[in-house]
């Protein structure tokens, strides 16, 4: 087992996560963090979970985006039928991942079955993922399939990844170990058993309940802030008297309240009561506010640090580059 200090060497400038820390990755079933236990997961409860995103975030951006959007997608496992989950989470190594866009078609066929095609953007691992997910439209004979009140249908499904064409074409100047590349099928016959519906569920715990805003903005927000202090530790080491203690401050009361929300939302859905839109909101806008302000203070505290800290192979140029590369994914970003 690597030490975080070793984990975080081996990252630093890292172009995709070693093989050997995704072996102990795998070991540990971090990628399972929300994977119910009776599937073979961990089942951590919210908030046990948004401490270790945090802590895997704060030893390297990549390493806890990916984390944190591979075991987001594990969260599926719920959405599918429990044989199926079943089946698939025996192996410790199943890991989901894809794109949250609507970029193909899943023609219906006369078995039942549904024919794929289309390209996705942006799925996070897929170095490492042993199946892709993917939002496609549905159609029959050519034409849409609609609901009752005329809407275009959409529907999820899980794709083995021998069954996907990997594109690897991330270029942005930060996040480079997340593997975060473009995928695309190509006349694919996928069973309707590996389909799902987002607020579908076949298991019973409260965790599922969770408004899926309420489980972006959280399990992201924590990245930010993992981030942020990873940040910090290497901007003090640049500048060994630069007084940041107030942004330590901000980083950890944040966490603080991260939980509390946590806490509230998870006990709300144990005594069955309705997490309301204004609650929902309120976590949201918070979060939001949040990365603005770390955003705010990391600049002002980088343009201190000297030409050290624009050293591309300076461990907190790397950081930096993380941080607000991350800031361009648009749960927080806002529009003026």
């Amino acid at each position: 087992m690597f030490t975080p200090k070793e984990i975080r060497m081996k990252m630093h400038g890292a172009s995709e996560v070693p093989q050997l820390i995704i072996d102990q990755i795998h070991e540990e079933r971090l990628l399972q963090i929300w994977v119910p236990k009776v599937y073979g997961g961990l089942g951590l409860r919210l908030n046990q979970g948004l401490q270790l995103l945090f802590d895997w975030s704060k030893i390297d951006g990549s390493l806890g985006w990916m984390l944190t959007l591979c075991s987001g997608t594990n969260f599926f496992s719920r959405n599918l039928k429990a044989n199926i989950a079943k089946e698939l989470f025996s192996n410790p190594k199943t890991c989901f991942g894809g794109s949250g866009m609507i970029g193909g078609i899943a023609e219906k066929q006369n078995d039942g079955t549904f024919l794929i095609n289309g390209l996705w953007h942006f799925a996070t691992g897929a170095p490492h993922l042993s199946h892709f997910t993917l939002n496609a439209r549905l159609t029959e004979n050519g034409n849409p399939l609609l609901d009752e009140s005329g809407n275009e249908l959409i529907r999820s499904f899980v794709i083995s990844k021998n069954q996907v064409e990997i594109i690897p074409n991330w270029k942005s100047m930060g996040m480079k170990a997340t593997g975060t590349y473009s995928f695309k099928v190509e006349n694919i016959k996928v069973t309707e058993d590996y389909s799902f519906i987002y607020d579908e569920f076949f298991t019973g715990d409260a965790i599922d309940k969770i408004p899926f805003r309420i489980f972006a903005d959280l399990t992201l927000l924590v990245n930010y802030l993992g981030m942020a202090a990873h940040f910090s530790e290497e901007a003090i080491k640049i500048r060994l008297y630069l007084d940041i203690k107030f942004f330590d401050e901000k980083i950890n009361k944040a966490m603080v309240k991260v939980i509390e929300f946590a806490d509230e939302v998870e006990g709300l859905l144990n005594e069955s009561k309705a997490i309301t839109p204004e609650k929902q909101l309120e976590i949201h806008d918070y979060s939001s506010d949040l990365v603005d302000n770390l955003s705010h203070q990391i600049l002002q505290i980088y343009i201190q640090l000297g030409i050290k800290a624009s050293h591309i192979d300076s461990a907190v140029y790397q950081v930096f580059c993380d941080y607000f590369t991350a800031t361009q994914h648009s749960n927080f970003r806002r529009e003026f």
